[in-house]
């Protein structure tokens, strides 16, 4: 991204959701003077973040993410909510390419004027979320959008880093696939707010309503976080049936953690993961602008595959070569 193409804090607030998503593709990016430029911005609208909602959507391949968010998505507009969905999608591991399917996924909710849809590759990030992710959150936000939906990759298994920039996080799983019980034991269960059966729809109430009855007896042999258990709820996304009950319980669990302090508090966790990252970011940016980087990383990495260092040596070696 050029120079000539900067985002102003006033581009950004404009509405135009043209200049939003030049602003993450900036955030986004790996370049200095991209990262440079975001910092810039975000630095100046940092007092006009923090008032949105935040919720996590993750959940097994074929849950009905896409349909669920467009659903909800819809049924937010309606209630006078402006809304972003951030969506990953997975990229390949050697090119860091995406197919980012999501938006034509979401057609009704992307032709909203009071929706901005942005998918984004992982580009070989874990934890289900983009490089840029929590720049993107605060990009919304400064931009207006008061409800911000992230979309994971939705491998059900890796979803920790979205937990920790978000105020509310909701699994998604289907009945029937062993879904439910696949993420009892990856602890991913442990770590949601809400669960929502999707797909209670057609042929497949009766699995719904077994799977419903099997998790609430898992659930109950959790340790609750947050002072209680997950709430488990049903819904079909593709009928739009059940959810103004999942955007009451959004609502409440907001309230709620509000009251108790637990909303502040995760705000607060957040932003010193925030800083952590930053700092891990800058430190690589630091130790690769050295010009002799490039040549101590290959003179460690020929020692480490010759086997004359070891990983750790290898590493000492570049940390105290100049």
């Amino acid at each position: 991204m050029s120079r000539n193409s900067t985002v102003s804090p006033e581009g950004l607030q404009s509405g135009d959701r043209s200049v939003l998503a030049r602003a993450i593709t900036q955030a986004e990016s790996t370049r200095p003077e991209d990262i440079l430029q975001t910092r810039e911005l975000l630095s100046e609208l940092l007092s006009q973040t923090g008032h949105s909602v935040r919720l996590a959507v993750t959940g097994p391949p074929g849950a009905g993410k896409s349909t669920f968010i467009e659903s909800i998505g819809r049924l937010l507009i309606l209630k006078g909510k402006r809304v972003a969905v951030l969506s990953v999608d997975p990229s390949s591991t050697r090119t860091y390419g995406s197919i980012l399917g999501d938006k034509t996924r979401m057609t009704e909710l992307s032709r909203s004027e009071h929706a901005f849809i942005r998918p984004s590759p992982s580009s070989g990030f874990t934890g289900g979320v983009s490089p840029g992710t929590r720049e993107s959150i605060l990009l919304c936000e400064a931009a207006g959008y008061d409800f911000i939906i992230i979309e994971t990759v939705g491998v059900g298994q890796s979803e920790v880093a979205v937990r920790d920039m978000t105020d509310c996080f909701l699994l998604l799983l289907i009945a029937g696939a062993g879904d439910e019980l696949q993420g009892l034991k990856k602890g991913i269960m442990e770590m949601a707010d809400l669960i929502v059966l999707n797909k209670d729809d057609g042929e497949n109430k009766d699995n719904v309503r077994r799977a419903k009855a099997e998790l609430s007896s898992a659930l109950r042999l959790l340790d609750p976080h947050a002072g209680s258990v997950p709430k488990l709820m049903t819904c079909s996304a593709l009928e739009n049936k059940g959810m103004e009950t999942i955007f009451e319980s959004i609502e409440s669990f907001i309230v709620q953690s509000k009251a108790s302090g637990i909303f502040q508090s995760r705000r607060k966790e957040q932003q010193l993961k925030w800083l952590d990252e930053l700092l891990h970011r800058h430190l690589i940016m630091m130790l690769q602008s050295d010009g002799s980087y490039p040549q101590i990383r290959k003179q460690a990495g020929d020692d480490l595959v010759a086997g004359t260092k070891n990983v750790y040596q290898a590493l000492d070696f570049m940390l105290t070569t100049k």
